[in-house]
């Protein structure tokens, strides 16, 4: 459908039927996303809703799987024909090149959610093995898998425990299990795009960088600049934007601002727990537009410098506690499990009656991970920084990240999160 109307998009000389084509282009991936992701939810919350008000109907629900990554490639496709619509890409009728594109296995279950301005262009050209290239991709590849199987996996298994038995947890540890889950999903979702992008570069093709270090953001608006940035972009430039973005009266930026991060949390899924994480980023985001204060810190942190300004770790350490609170109701099964979880941290005792979940050696590897990224957050990826070292210490390195990697490994294998989006 989008290969069509990409194509009718562009020679149709009147604007009403470049309209209608487009129309039926984003009907037509919001429609299939729409009944796969969402058709059950909606069902059950209506029926929820007039159950609240005395009447029972049996919601009717559909029993099927969900497609592996429709998240990502329907907003990949939604992109290619709004830009062929503004005039920013001509349509293209190889229908080889065109469909790689779309399904493009490095990312095309978790993303990053590219743009065909970027990617489809390189499926024209003669395919020709650089090993320049291929090397910067196996250590991205490398690093990924440092994030995914030392840092996401080994958090998980902790994460997995706490929030399992919440009710009956200190406070302190039902804290330490959000940052745990901080570091879980970060580790997951950034080691899912640098394994991606890295095994992209083997076959010779630059995918766009997804993560920039954000947990040394120093407001949020910061750190969704530097949080799943093919996603954020994209809610940007194709919704926020178009809806008039900051430039219009308060209110109207004031709403736009909740339209855009309800609509990313409700693209997450089909549950109540990620709208309210979107509603809770818009909170955070709202103070911050509304005092111009949105676009204060553009640059990277410590800029120039090799440590931060304690003012500058303050908003860091600050910026993270309130993405650890928003990550409660992300990782919640329900929203009725989310307040039970903040209401415990507050409400149960708050020393541990053991250390059994602040094992130092977690504690080690988060710090590990944040080092490599502090000392690399001015680069693209971990172990671009690495390359200016001699040839015996960058072995060096990749050995112990090799070992670490076989020396921690989970013995029960835990998917990617993202995967399920």
């Amino acid at each position: 459908m989008d290969y069509i109307a990409g194509i009718q998009i562009e020679h149709s000389e009147k604007r009403h039927t470049r309209r209608l084509f487009l129309t039926i282009s984003l009907i037509t991936n919001l429609g299939f996303l729409g009944v796969f992701k969402y058709f059950n939810f909606f069902s059950q919350s209506l029926a929820d809703g007039f159950e609240q008000i005395g009447y029972t109907i049996n919601p009717l629900t559909l029993n099927v799987v969900l497609p592996v990554g429709i998240s990502f490639y329907t907003f990949q496709t939604m992109s290619y024909s709004i830009d062929i619509y503004r005039n920013k890409l001509k349509s293209t009728k190889d229908i080889i090149a065109f469909f790689a594109y779309v399904s493009f296995f490095p990312q095309l279950v978790a993303g990053p959610i590219e743009r065909a301005t970027n990617l489809l262009p390189q499926f024209y050209k003669k395919r020709e093995f650089s090993y320049q290239q291929g090397a910067t991709g196996m250590r991205q590849i490398l690093w990924g898998l440092f994030k995914k199987m030392v840092i996401a996996d080994n958090c998980a298994v902790m994460v997995d425990q706490i929030f399992d038995n919440h009710e009956t947890l200190p406070g302190s540890v039902l804290i330490m299990g959000s940052i745990y889950f901080a570091f879980q999903i970060y580790g997951d979702f950034s080691g899912y795009s640098d394994i991606a992008i890295g095994t992209a570069r083997l076959f010779g093709f630059n995918l766009m960088t997804n993560f920039r270090t954000p947990y040394f953001s120093r407001d949020m608006a910061e750190f969704w600049r530097r949080w799943h940035i093919s996603l954020s972009t994209w809610f940007r430039d194709y919704l926020y934007i178009p809806l008039g973005g900051s430039r219009v009266n308060t209110q109207r930026a004031i709403r736009n601002t909740f339209i855009i991060f309800l609509v990313s949390g409700f693209w997450h899924g089909a549950n109540w727990t990620f709208l309210a994480w979107g509603a809770i980023n818009a909170i955070y985001f709202i103070p911050l537009l509304l005092t111009g204060y949105n676009r204060k810190n553009i640059g990277t942190v410590a800029e120039n410098k090799w440590l931060p300004s304690i003012k500058e770790l303050v908003q860091m350490g600050f910026t993270f506690a309130l993405t650890c609170l928003a990550w409660i109701f992300f990782r919640a099964e329900n929203i009725t499990e989310a307040f039970s979880y903040l209401n415990n941290i507050v409400s149960n005792s708050f020393m541990p009656d053991n250390f059994f979940y602040f094992q130092p050696i977690y504690i080690y590897l988060i710090c590990l991970c944040l080092i490599f990224d502090w000392f690399i957050f001015r680069h693209d990826y971990g172990f671009e920084y690495i390359t200016s070292l001699n040839v015996l210490s960058r072995r060096l390195i990749y050995i112990c990240i090799a070992l670490l990697i076989f020396i921690f490994t989970v013995n029960q294998t835990q998917s990617f999160i993202y995967f399920q989006f």
